[in-house]
C-alpha cells in the first residue's frame, strides 16, 4: 500500500477503476457463459443425468443460480480486497 499512497489521487482512481472495471468484465464472461453456453450443447447434456434430472435441466434451473449467487459473494470479497489496497474501504476513514 505504501507504493499507492505516494501516487496522486487521480493516478490512484485510474489504477482502481481499471482493476474494477477487469474484475467486472471476468465476472460478466463467467455469466454469460454459464447463462448462454449450456443451451448450444443441451442435447449432449440431457444425456448426463442427476438426481433423476438431466444436466441440461439442472444447469438451467439450479446450476446457474449457484453460479451467480457465488459470484456476488466474490465480487463482495473481492471488491472489498481492492477498497483497502487503494485506502477506500470504510475502515480507513
Amino acid at each position: 500500500m505504501s507504493d499507492l499512497s505516494k501516487l496522486p489521487v487521480a493516478e490512484r482512481n485510474r489504477l482502481y477503476w481499471k482493476e474494477n472495471l477487469r474484475l467486472i468484465t471476468i465476472l460478466i464472461a463467467i455469466w454469460f457463459l454459464v447463462s448462454y453456453v449450456p443451451v448450444l450443447f443441451v442435447e449432449a447434456l440431457n444425456n448426463v443425468v442427476i438426481a433423476g434430472f438431466p444436466l441440461g435441466y439442472y444447469m438451467g434451473s439450479q446450476g446457474s443460480l449457484i453460479v451467480f449467487v457465488a459470484e456476488i459473494f466474490y465480487y463482495a470479497y473481492a471488491m472489498n480486497k481492492l477498497d483497502a489496497k487503494y485506502g477506500l474501504s470504510d475502515r480507513d476513514r
